[in-house]
């Protein structure tokens, strides 16, 4: 008997896994105010996603350290208040128990991630982790999913993506792997579908209980 090729599923973190999108936001408001840039929670928020040097350059139209920097003084402290969405462990934990690599993909600094982290508690099932300063460039370029099946050592038609933006379809798509969306982060369902989702879920939660009928079912009949 022929044993199957490895399978991974890779994981968008920020509003996907940790409830932490809406921190962004406000983060970013501030810093985008202190240098005299008005800026709409609303536009923030759509822009979410991206890398940060990719969100100031869509939002105010050039590049800008300093404020990248503000965002990053600014969103420590909320940091804190990160939490985990519900089923985020479990659902890692479980993938990791039935043989598959879960890779982490995030654009989040060492600082964040290490919060991330904590607040999910499932690193004993995470088969690697990939962030933005890993590759040349952000999604919804194709680099970071392709640095996360470069780590699981798997073929994109043995992964699947999960992740809360267009961005993250965007991104999986170019890289030839499936992408399960999560409403958690805040986008519609509708932007989510017509981006291109494979499969739309309210949260990791649901995802979860409804795993064996989802597009990671194939992964898991090995």
């Amino acid at each position: 008997m022929t044993e199957s090729a490895p399978a991974a599923v890779i994981f968008d973190v920020d509003g996907t896994l940790v409830d932490t999108n809406y921190l962004h936001v406000l983060a970013w408001w501030e810093a985008f105010l202190a240098r005299g840039h008005q800026v709409s929670c609303f536009d923030i928020h759509r822009a979410i996603g991206m890398g940060s040097r990719d969100l100031v350059q869509a939002l105010i139209g050039t590049a800008d350290e300093a404020l990248i920097e503000d965002h990053g003084t600014r969103y420590a402290p909320l940091r804190q208040r990160m939490i985990a969405f519900h089923g985020a462990g479990d659902l890692i934990r479980m993938l990791h128990g039935r043989g598959i690599r879960v890779v982490w993909a995030t654009s989040g600094e060492p600082a964040d991630v290490a919060d991330m982290r904590k607040a999910v508690g499932a690193d004993e099932a995470v088969h690697a982790l990939v962030n933005s300063a890993d590759v040349p460039s952000s999604k919804p370029a194709p680099d970071i999913v392709l640095a996360a099946l470069e780590a699981a050592g798997v073929q994109p038609d043995r992964a699947v993506m999960v992740g809360d933006t267009v961005y993250d379809i965007r991104a999986a798509h170019a890289a030839g792997v499936t992408c399960v969306a999560v409403l958690a982060g805040g986008i519609g369902e509708k932007e989510l579908v017509e981006a291109g989702a494979d499969a739309v879920y309210g949260n990791v939660q649901e995802l979860l209980d409804g795993l064996e009928s989802s597009p990671i079912a194939e992964l898991l009949k090995g």
